[in-house]
Protein backbone atom coordinates (compact mmCIF):
# COMPACT_ATOMS: atom_id res chain seq x y z
CA UNK A 1 0.00 0.00 0.00
CA UNK A 2 2.93 2.31 0.57
CA UNK A 3 3.95 2.07 -3.05
CA UNK A 4 0.80 3.37 -4.39
CA UNK A 5 0.83 6.04 -1.74
CA UNK A 6 3.88 7.62 -2.82
CA UNK A 7 3.28 6.80 -6.57
CA UNK A 8 0.83 9.19 -5.84
CA UNK A 9 3.09 12.07 -4.86
CA UNK A 10 1.00 12.74 -1.47
CA UNK A 11 2.61 13.94 1.42
CA UNK A 12 4.34 12.19 4.09
CA UNK A 13 1.46 12.88 6.81
CA UNK A 14 -0.48 10.50 4.45
CA UNK A 15 1.96 8.21 4.48
CA UNK A 16 2.12 7.85 7.81
CA UNK A 17 -1.44 7.05 7.98
CA UNK A 18 -0.87 4.24 5.96
CA UNK A 19 1.50 2.81 8.24
CA UNK A 20 -0.56 3.14 11.02
CA UNK A 21 -3.53 0.62 9.28
CA UNK A 22 -4.26 -2.26 11.17
CA UNK A 23 -4.17 -5.29 8.95
CA UNK A 24 -8.09 -5.21 9.44
CA UNK A 25 -8.89 -2.00 8.34
CA UNK A 26 -5.97 -2.55 5.19
CA UNK A 27 -7.69 -5.35 3.83
CA UNK A 28 -10.93 -3.56 4.52
CA UNK A 29 -10.26 0.01 2.86
CA UNK A 30 -7.96 -2.07 -0.36
CA UNK A 31 -10.66 -4.43 -1.19
CA UNK A 32 -13.09 -1.32 -0.98
CA UNK A 33 -10.69 0.73 -3.14
CA UNK A 34 -10.85 -2.31 -5.64
CA UNK A 35 -14.81 -2.42 -5.66
CA UNK A 36 -14.74 1.38 -6.14
CA UNK A 37 -11.89 1.50 -9.01
CA UNK A 38 -14.42 0.33 -11.70
CA UNK A 39 -11.88 0.45 -14.57
CA UNK A 40 -9.28 -1.02 -12.76
CA UNK A 41 -6.60 2.18 -13.40
CA UNK A 42 -5.53 2.25 -10.06
CA UNK A 43 -7.24 5.87 -9.32
CA UNK A 44 -11.48 6.28 -8.18
CA UNK A 45 -12.73 9.21 -10.44
CA UNK A 46 -15.99 10.66 -10.22
CA UNK A 47 -17.78 8.66 -13.06
CA UNK A 48 -15.77 5.58 -10.58
CA UNK A 49 -17.64 6.10 -7.71
CA UNK A 50 -21.26 6.93 -8.78
CA UNK A 51 -21.44 3.30 -10.64
CA UNK A 52 -19.69 1.80 -8.11
CA UNK A 53 -21.73 3.04 -5.14
CA UNK A 54 -24.76 2.21 -7.55
CA UNK A 55 -24.13 -0.98 -8.34
CA UNK A 56 -23.59 -1.20 -4.55
CA UNK A 57 -26.98 -0.13 -3.32
CA UNK A 58 -25.29 2.44 -1.16
CA UNK A 59 -27.77 5.82 -1.51
CA UNK A 60 -26.52 9.09 -2.96
CA UNK A 61 -27.39 12.50 -2.55
CA UNK A 62 -26.66 14.75 -6.30
CA UNK A 63 -23.96 16.39 -5.79
CA UNK A 64 -22.61 13.79 -2.94
CA UNK A 65 -20.55 11.55 -5.05
CA UNK A 66 -18.70 15.20 -6.61
CA UNK A 67 -18.04 16.73 -2.74
CA UNK A 68 -15.94 13.45 -1.48
CA UNK A 69 -14.12 13.36 -4.75
CA UNK A 70 -12.93 17.02 -3.89
CA UNK A 71 -12.15 16.80 -0.54
CA UNK A 72 -10.19 13.63 0.05
CA UNK A 73 -8.13 14.73 -3.52
CA UNK A 74 -5.56 16.45 -1.79
CA UNK A 75 -3.20 16.91 -5.04
CA UNK A 76 -6.34 17.96 -6.82
CA UNK A 77 -6.00 15.55 -9.92
CA UNK A 78 -9.27 15.33 -10.12
CA UNK A 79 -9.24 11.47 -8.81
CA UNK A 80 -8.31 9.17 -6.01
CA UNK A 81 -5.04 7.60 -5.50
CA UNK A 82 -4.89 4.68 -2.78
CA UNK A 83 -3.13 6.72 -0.79
CA UNK A 84 -5.35 9.74 -0.61
CA UNK A 85 -8.34 7.69 -0.16
CA UNK A 86 -7.24 6.02 2.78
CA UNK A 87 -6.38 9.29 4.40
CA UNK A 88 -9.75 11.01 3.71
CA UNK A 89 -11.66 7.89 4.89
CA UNK A 90 -9.47 7.66 8.00
CA UNK A 91 -10.41 10.70 9.52
CA UNK A 92 -13.89 10.93 8.28
CA UNK A 93 -14.20 7.51 10.33
CA UNK A 94 -12.66 9.34 12.95
CA UNK A 95 -14.97 12.24 12.73
CA UNK A 96 -18.13 9.51 12.47
CA UNK A 97 -16.96 7.56 15.32
CA UNK A 98 -16.99 10.62 17.73
CA UNK A 99 -20.52 11.44 16.15
CA UNK A 100 -21.58 7.84 16.92
CA UNK A 101 -20.16 8.52 20.48
CA UNK A 102 -22.50 11.51 20.95
CA UNK A 103 -25.40 9.88 19.89
CA UNK A 104 -24.93 6.76 22.05
CA UNK A 105 -26.18 8.03 25.51
CA UNK A 106 -25.89 4.81 27.70
CA UNK A 107 -22.01 4.33 26.05
CA UNK A 108 -23.52 0.56 25.23
CA UNK A 109 -21.83 1.09 21.64
CA UNK A 110 -25.08 0.90 19.85
CA UNK A 111 -27.99 3.19 19.13
CA UNK A 112 -31.52 2.29 20.13
CA UNK A 113 -35.11 4.02 19.29
CA UNK A 114 -34.56 5.34 22.06
CA UNK A 115 -31.44 7.55 21.26
CA UNK A 116 -32.13 8.50 17.90
CA UNK A 117 -35.79 9.29 18.64
CA UNK A 118 -34.15 12.13 21.92
CA UNK A 119 -31.30 13.08 19.11
CA UNK A 120 -33.65 14.19 16.50
CA UNK A 121 -36.02 15.95 18.68
CA UNK A 122 -32.96 17.66 20.24
CA UNK A 123 -32.06 19.32 16.95
CA UNK A 124 -35.98 20.03 16.04
CA UNK A 125 -36.92 17.74 13.85
CA UNK A 126 -40.03 17.03 14.98
CA UNK A 127 -40.35 13.20 14.25
CA UNK A 128 -43.12 10.70 15.93
CA UNK A 129 -41.69 6.73 17.00
CA UNK A 130 -42.74 5.12 13.84
CA UNK A 131 -40.57 7.44 11.40
CA UNK A 132 -37.62 7.06 13.86
CA UNK A 133 -38.00 3.09 13.89
CA UNK A 134 -38.02 3.46 9.91
CA UNK A 135 -35.11 5.25 9.97
CA UNK A 136 -33.01 2.70 12.26
CA UNK A 137 -34.11 -0.07 10.47
CA UNK A 138 -32.67 1.81 6.83
CA UNK A 139 -29.47 1.60 8.99
CA UNK A 140 -30.28 -1.50 10.77
CA UNK A 141 -29.33 -4.11 8.53
CA UNK A 142 -29.03 -7.14 11.01
CA UNK A 143 -32.29 -7.15 12.42
CA UNK A 144 -31.25 -6.27 15.78
CA UNK A 145 -33.51 -3.13 15.80
CA UNK A 146 -29.90 -1.62 17.23
CA UNK A 147 -27.04 0.38 14.84
CA UNK A 148 -23.65 -0.69 15.92
CA UNK A 149 -20.82 1.40 15.23
CA UNK A 150 -20.32 -0.90 11.95
CA UNK A 151 -23.33 0.00 10.67
CA UNK A 152 -23.09 3.77 11.25
CA UNK A 153 -19.48 3.83 9.81
CA UNK A 154 -20.49 1.84 6.19
CA UNK A 155 -23.99 3.73 6.00
CA UNK A 156 -22.60 7.11 6.56
CA UNK A 157 -18.61 6.42 4.60
CA UNK A 158 -19.49 8.22 1.65
CA UNK A 159 -21.78 11.20 2.88
CA UNK A 160 -19.21 14.27 2.63
CA UNK A 161 -20.33 15.88 6.00
CA UNK A 162 -19.61 14.15 9.30
CA UNK A 163 -21.66 17.18 11.26
CA UNK A 164 -24.35 15.63 13.10
CA UNK A 165 -27.26 17.98 11.91
CA UNK A 166 -26.41 17.35 8.02
CA UNK A 167 -26.03 13.18 8.80
CA UNK A 168 -29.70 13.49 10.41
CA UNK A 169 -30.89 15.80 7.50
CA UNK A 170 -29.55 13.43 5.12
CA UNK A 171 -30.90 10.11 7.31
CA UNK A 172 -34.09 11.48 7.15
CA UNK A 173 -34.66 13.06 4.34
CA UNK A 174 -32.93 10.01 1.86
CA UNK A 175 -36.08 7.72 2.75
CA UNK A 176 -38.55 10.08 1.05
CA UNK A 177 -38.56 11.21 -2.82
CA UNK A 178 -41.77 12.48 -4.96
CA UNK A 179 -41.66 13.68 -8.06
CA UNK A 180 -44.50 14.64 -10.83
CA UNK A 181 -45.44 16.99 -13.13
CA UNK A 182 -47.81 19.07 -10.75
CA UNK A 183 -47.72 17.22 -7.22
CA UNK A 184 -50.89 18.05 -5.26
CA UNK A 185 -49.49 17.41 -2.33
CA UNK A 186 -46.17 19.25 -1.65
CA UNK A 187 -42.96 18.46 0.20
CA UNK A 188 -42.54 18.47 4.11
CA UNK A 189 -40.35 20.64 5.81
CA UNK A 190 -39.41 21.04 9.53
CA UNK A 191 -39.30 24.28 11.43
CA UNK A 192 -35.65 24.74 11.12
CA UNK A 193 -35.56 24.49 7.42
CA UNK A 194 -38.58 26.87 7.52
CA UNK A 195 -36.79 29.29 8.99
CA UNK A 196 -33.19 28.32 6.48
CA UNK A 197 -35.55 29.42 3.54
CA UNK A 198 -35.36 25.70 2.09
CA UNK A 199 -39.07 26.30 1.29
CA UNK A 200 -38.74 29.01 -0.94
CA UNK A 201 -35.57 27.30 -2.59
CA UNK A 202 -37.31 24.48 -3.19
CA UNK A 203 -40.37 26.22 -4.17
CA UNK A 204 -38.07 27.99 -7.20
CA UNK A 205 -36.24 24.77 -8.40
CA UNK A 206 -39.70 23.28 -8.24
CA UNK A 207 -41.26 26.63 -10.57
CA UNK A 208 -38.14 26.45 -12.63
CA UNK A 209 -38.58 22.59 -13.37
CA UNK A 210 -42.11 22.92 -13.77
CA UNK A 211 -42.07 25.71 -16.48
CA UNK A 212 -39.30 24.16 -18.36
CA UNK A 213 -41.46 20.66 -18.30
CA UNK A 214 -44.79 22.00 -19.25
CA UNK A 215 -42.92 24.35 -22.37
CA UNK A 216 -41.55 20.89 -23.39
CA UNK A 217 -45.00 19.21 -23.54
CA UNK A 218 -47.28 22.21 -24.64
CA UNK A 219 -47.73 21.00 -27.87
CA UNK A 220 -49.16 17.61 -26.29
CA UNK A 221 -51.23 19.65 -23.56
CA UNK A 222 -52.73 22.12 -26.81
CA UNK A 223 -53.98 18.61 -28.69
CA UNK A 224 -55.53 17.07 -25.41
CA UNK A 225 -57.25 20.34 -24.78
CA UNK A 226 -58.52 20.20 -28.28
CA UNK A 227 -60.12 16.64 -28.50
CA UNK A 228 -61.69 17.25 -24.85
CA UNK A 229 -63.56 20.02 -26.38
CA UNK A 230 -64.43 19.32 -29.91
CA UNK A 231 -64.71 15.39 -29.91
CA UNK A 232 -65.01 13.08 -32.11
CA UNK A 233 -67.73 15.65 -34.54
CA UNK A 234 -64.29 17.46 -35.76
CA UNK A 235 -61.72 15.21 -35.21
CA UNK A 236 -61.36 11.21 -36.27
CA UNK A 237 -57.40 10.72 -34.80
CA UNK A 238 -54.64 12.53 -33.14
CA UNK A 239 -53.07 13.47 -36.42
CA UNK A 240 -56.07 14.97 -38.38
CA UNK A 241 -56.26 17.20 -35.12
CA UNK A 242 -52.54 18.16 -35.10
CA UNK A 243 -52.81 18.90 -38.88
CA UNK A 244 -55.86 21.13 -38.42
CA UNK A 245 -53.94 22.98 -35.50
CA UNK A 246 -50.94 23.32 -38.32
CA UNK A 247 -52.79 24.35 -41.11
CA UNK A 248 -54.83 27.01 -38.99
CA UNK A 249 -51.69 28.82 -36.85
CA UNK A 250 -48.51 27.38 -38.15
CA UNK A 251 -45.97 25.81 -35.61
CA UNK A 252 -45.99 28.66 -32.92
CA UNK A 253 -49.80 27.93 -32.48
CA UNK A 254 -48.86 24.35 -30.54
CA UNK A 255 -47.56 26.58 -27.69
CA UNK A 256 -50.70 29.01 -27.51
CA UNK A 257 -51.98 28.92 -23.64
CA UNK A 258 -48.38 28.08 -22.31
CA UNK A 259 -47.97 31.26 -21.62
CA UNK A 260 -50.24 31.49 -18.88
CA UNK A 261 -50.05 27.99 -17.78
CA UNK A 262 -46.21 28.66 -16.81
CA UNK A 263 -47.32 32.27 -15.22
CA UNK A 264 -49.58 30.07 -12.82
CA UNK A 265 -47.10 28.00 -11.05
CA UNK A 266 -45.63 30.43 -8.84
CA UNK A 267 -48.57 31.62 -7.50
CA UNK A 268 -50.25 28.47 -7.53
CA UNK A 269 -47.31 26.50 -5.86
CA UNK A 270 -47.05 29.31 -3.36
CA UNK A 271 -50.69 29.49 -2.29
CA UNK A 272 -50.39 25.69 -2.01
CA UNK A 273 -47.69 25.66 -0.18
CA UNK A 274 -49.16 27.40 2.35
CA UNK A 275 -52.83 25.86 2.96
CA UNK A 276 -50.31 22.70 3.00
CA UNK A 277 -48.50 23.89 6.11
CA UNK A 278 -51.71 25.71 7.74
CA UNK A 279 -53.40 22.46 6.99
CA UNK A 280 -50.64 20.37 8.47
CA UNK A 281 -50.43 22.45 11.82
CA UNK A 282 -54.32 22.25 11.72
CA UNK A 283 -53.77 18.20 11.99
CA UNK A 284 -50.71 17.88 14.62
CA UNK A 285 -52.48 19.98 17.17
CA UNK A 286 -50.45 20.98 20.03
CA UNK A 287 -48.59 17.53 19.65
CA UNK A 288 -44.92 17.45 18.07
CA UNK A 289 -45.20 14.88 15.13
CA UNK A 290 -44.75 13.96 11.90
CA UNK A 291 -48.32 13.63 10.18
CA UNK A 292 -49.45 10.35 8.60
CA UNK A 293 -49.90 9.29 4.92
CA UNK A 294 -53.46 9.78 4.98
CA UNK A 295 -52.95 13.13 6.56
CA UNK A 296 -50.94 14.26 4.32
CA UNK A 297 -53.53 13.32 1.56
CA UNK A 298 -56.10 15.16 3.16
CA UNK A 299 -53.32 18.21 4.17
CA UNK A 300 -52.54 17.77 0.28
CA UNK A 301 -56.31 17.85 -0.97
CA UNK A 302 -56.77 20.82 0.93
CA UNK A 303 -54.25 22.73 -0.19
CA UNK A 304 -54.84 21.56 -3.71
CA UNK A 305 -58.59 22.96 -3.38
CA UNK A 306 -57.36 26.26 -1.53
CA UNK A 307 -54.65 27.02 -4.22
CA UNK A 308 -57.26 26.42 -7.59
CA UNK A 309 -59.60 28.41 -5.92
CA UNK A 310 -57.18 31.33 -5.74
CA UNK A 311 -56.03 30.60 -9.34
CA UNK A 312 -58.64 29.32 -11.62
CA UNK A 313 -59.82 32.56 -13.69
CA UNK A 314 -56.17 31.56 -14.92
CA UNK A 315 -56.84 27.84 -15.19
CA UNK A 316 -60.20 29.39 -17.82
CA UNK A 317 -57.92 31.73 -19.34
CA UNK A 318 -55.71 29.11 -20.22
CA UNK A 319 -58.04 26.77 -21.58
CA UNK A 320 -59.40 29.91 -23.88
CA UNK A 321 -55.86 30.97 -24.94
CA UNK A 322 -55.06 27.10 -25.96
CA UNK A 323 -58.38 27.02 -28.40
CA UNK A 324 -57.96 31.13 -29.86
CA UNK A 325 -57.97 31.28 -34.07
CA UNK A 326 -55.45 33.50 -35.25
CA UNK A 327 -55.70 36.55 -34.61
CA UNK A 328 -58.27 36.15 -31.91
CA UNK A 329 -56.88 38.29 -28.83
CA UNK A 330 -53.23 39.84 -28.82
CA UNK A 331 -52.78 38.22 -25.57
CA UNK A 332 -53.37 36.94 -21.55
CA UNK A 333 -55.15 40.55 -20.81
CA UNK A 334 -56.82 41.36 -23.80
CA UNK A 335 -58.34 37.93 -24.04
CA UNK A 336 -59.28 38.33 -20.59
CA UNK A 337 -61.01 41.88 -21.02
CA UNK A 338 -62.98 40.47 -23.68
CA UNK A 339 -64.29 37.03 -21.78
CA UNK A 340 -64.89 39.28 -19.09
CA UNK A 341 -67.01 41.90 -21.59
CA UNK A 342 -68.81 39.60 -23.42
CA UNK A 343 -69.42 36.43 -20.90
CA UNK A 344 -69.37 38.42 -17.57
CA UNK A 345 -67.26 37.65 -14.33
CA UNK A 346 -68.57 34.22 -13.63
CA UNK A 347 -67.58 32.89 -17.15
CA UNK A 348 -63.57 32.76 -14.99
CA UNK A 349 -65.28 29.85 -12.64
CA UNK A 350 -66.86 27.56 -15.64
CA UNK A 351 -66.09 24.44 -14.80
CA UNK A 352 -64.95 24.60 -11.23
CA UNK A 353 -66.87 22.30 -9.39
CA UNK A 354 -65.99 19.25 -11.42
CA UNK A 355 -62.17 20.78 -11.18
CA UNK A 356 -62.35 20.78 -7.61
CA UNK A 357 -64.26 17.27 -6.98
CA UNK A 358 -61.35 15.47 -9.26
CA UNK A 359 -58.42 17.18 -6.88
CA UNK A 360 -59.06 14.59 -4.45
CA UNK A 361 -59.03 11.23 -6.43
CA UNK A 362 -55.91 12.68 -8.61
CA UNK A 363 -54.46 13.68 -5.27
CA UNK A 364 -54.90 9.82 -3.23
CA UNK A 365 -54.64 7.53 -6.03
CA UNK A 366 -51.54 9.39 -6.77
CA UNK A 367 -49.80 9.31 -3.10
CA UNK A 368 -51.26 5.99 -2.36
CA UNK A 369 -50.01 4.33 -5.60
CA UNK A 370 -46.81 6.02 -5.38
CA UNK A 371 -45.86 5.25 -1.78
CA UNK A 372 -47.23 1.53 -2.06
CA UNK A 373 -44.55 0.81 -5.26
CA UNK A 374 -41.90 2.43 -3.48
CA UNK A 375 -43.11 0.05 -0.26
CA UNK A 376 -42.81 -2.56 -2.36
CA UNK A 377 -39.61 -2.62 -3.95
CA UNK A 378 -38.32 -1.61 -0.44
CA UNK A 379 -39.73 -4.74 0.06
CA UNK A 380 -38.53 -7.06 -2.17
CA UNK A 381 -34.90 -5.62 -1.77
CA UNK A 382 -32.31 -5.04 0.66
CA UNK A 383 -33.35 -2.46 3.23
CA UNK A 384 -29.64 -0.80 2.53
CA UNK A 385 -30.45 -0.47 -1.12
CA UNK A 386 -32.39 2.65 -2.30
CA UNK A 387 -34.39 2.42 -5.34
CA UNK A 388 -32.79 4.09 -8.68
CA UNK A 389 -33.62 7.55 -10.12
CA UNK A 390 -34.91 4.90 -12.69
CA UNK A 391 -37.17 2.78 -10.14
CA UNK A 392 -38.39 6.39 -8.73
CA UNK A 393 -39.12 7.75 -12.17
CA UNK A 394 -41.12 5.02 -13.07
CA UNK A 395 -43.07 5.02 -9.71
CA UNK A 396 -43.90 8.41 -10.52
CA UNK A 397 -44.88 7.71 -13.95
CA UNK A 398 -47.51 5.14 -13.02
CA UNK A 399 -48.68 7.06 -9.73
CA UNK A 400 -49.43 9.85 -11.52
CA UNK A 401 -51.22 7.75 -14.86
CA UNK A 402 -53.55 6.01 -12.11
CA UNK A 403 -54.06 9.35 -10.49
CA UNK A 404 -55.45 10.66 -14.55
CA UNK A 405 -57.26 7.59 -15.45
CA UNK A 406 -59.22 8.09 -12.52
CA UNK A 407 -60.00 12.41 -12.44
CA UNK A 408 -59.96 12.15 -16.22
CA UNK A 409 -63.57 12.17 -17.24
CA UNK A 410 -64.25 15.58 -14.26
CA UNK A 411 -61.33 17.06 -15.84
CA UNK A 412 -62.71 16.53 -19.77
CA UNK A 413 -65.90 17.96 -18.50
CA UNK A 414 -64.40 20.66 -16.77
CA UNK A 415 -63.13 21.97 -20.09
CA UNK A 416 -65.89 21.46 -21.60
CA UNK A 417 -67.21 23.76 -19.55
CA UNK A 418 -64.76 26.26 -19.52
CA UNK A 419 -64.99 26.66 -23.60
CA UNK A 420 -68.94 26.04 -23.69
CA UNK A 421 -68.97 29.78 -24.91
CA UNK A 422 -66.41 29.21 -27.40
CA UNK A 423 -68.73 25.56 -28.93
CA UNK A 424 -71.82 28.02 -28.66
CA UNK A 425 -69.94 30.65 -30.86
CA UNK A 426 -68.55 28.46 -33.64
CA UNK A 427 -71.32 25.35 -33.61
CA UNK A 428 -74.64 27.69 -32.31
CA UNK A 429 -74.99 25.05 -29.66
CA UNK A 430 -75.83 24.85 -26.54
CA UNK A 431 -76.58 28.49 -24.23
CA UNK A 432 -73.24 28.02 -22.03
CA UNK A 433 -75.73 29.60 -19.30
CA UNK A 434 -77.46 26.46 -19.32
CA UNK A 435 -74.88 23.92 -19.59
CA UNK A 436 -74.07 22.24 -16.25
CA UNK A 437 -71.77 19.47 -14.71
CA UNK A 438 -74.44 16.87 -14.88
CA UNK A 439 -75.97 17.59 -18.03
CA UNK A 440 -73.10 17.18 -19.65
CA UNK A 441 -71.87 13.86 -18.62
CA UNK A 442 -75.38 12.71 -19.89
CA UNK A 443 -74.80 14.28 -23.23
CA UNK A 444 -71.52 13.03 -23.63
CA UNK A 445 -72.12 9.63 -22.84
CA UNK A 446 -75.30 9.66 -24.97
CA UNK A 447 -73.32 10.71 -27.73
CA UNK A 448 -70.11 9.27 -27.36
CA UNK A 449 -70.50 6.71 -25.44
CA UNK A 450 -68.50 5.50 -22.02
CA UNK A 451 -65.29 6.22 -23.78
CA UNK A 452 -66.35 9.88 -24.58
CA UNK A 453 -65.59 10.82 -21.60
CA UNK A 454 -61.68 9.94 -22.01
CA UNK A 455 -61.21 11.67 -25.59
CA UNK A 456 -57.96 13.29 -25.48
CA UNK A 457 -56.14 10.90 -23.23
CA UNK A 458 -53.82 9.42 -25.99
CA UNK A 459 -51.62 12.49 -25.73
CA UNK A 460 -52.22 13.23 -21.84
CA UNK A 461 -50.88 9.91 -21.40
CA UNK A 462 -47.82 10.81 -23.75
CA UNK A 463 -46.80 13.86 -21.76
CA UNK A 464 -47.13 12.04 -18.54
CA UNK A 465 -43.41 10.45 -18.94
CA UNK A 466 -41.54 13.10 -20.42
CA UNK A 467 -43.04 15.39 -17.92
CA UNK A 468 -41.58 13.77 -15.01
CA UNK A 469 -38.46 12.93 -16.15
CA UNK A 470 -37.58 16.60 -17.30
CA UNK A 471 -39.60 18.03 -14.34
CA UNK A 472 -36.98 15.57 -12.28
CA UNK A 473 -33.70 16.40 -13.89
CA UNK A 474 -34.33 19.98 -13.94
CA UNK A 475 -35.49 20.01 -10.28
CA UNK A 476 -32.16 18.30 -9.66
CA UNK A 477 -30.09 20.63 -11.32
CA UNK A 478 -31.98 24.08 -9.79
CA UNK A 479 -31.66 21.91 -6.48
CA UNK A 480 -28.17 21.84 -6.64
CA UNK A 481 -27.55 25.55 -7.60
CA UNK A 482 -29.63 26.87 -4.53
CA UNK A 483 -27.76 24.88 -2.37
CA UNK A 484 -30.80 22.33 -1.17
CA UNK A 485 -29.31 19.53 -0.25
CA UNK A 486 -32.45 17.56 0.80
CA UNK A 487 -34.91 15.35 -2.30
Amino acid sequence: MTKEGSAGGNTGQIAHHIHELSVEDEERLGNLFKQLDVNGDGRIDIHDLSVSLRRMGIHQMPGHAQKFIERSDQNKSGDLTLAEFVYYVLEHEKKLKLVFSSLDHNKDGRLDLEEIYSSLHKLGLQVDRAEAKRLLQRMDKDGTLEISYGEWRDYLLFHPSSELHDILQYWRHSTYLDIGEDLNVPDDFSAEELQQGLWWRHLLAGGVAGAVSRTATAPLDRLKVFLQVHGKSHFCSIQHCLRHMLNEGGVRSLWRGNGINVLKIAPESALKFMAYEYAKRALRGDRPRDISIYERFAAGSFAGGFSQTVIYPMEVLKTRLALRRTGQYKGMVDAAMKIYRAEGLLSFYKGYVPNLLGIIPYAGIDLTVYETLKKRYLRNHDESEDPGVLVLLACGTASSTCGQIASYPLALVRTRLQAAAVLQQQAGGTDPATLNMRSLFRSIIQQEGFLGLYRGIAPNFLKVAPAVSISYVVYEKCRTALGVTMT
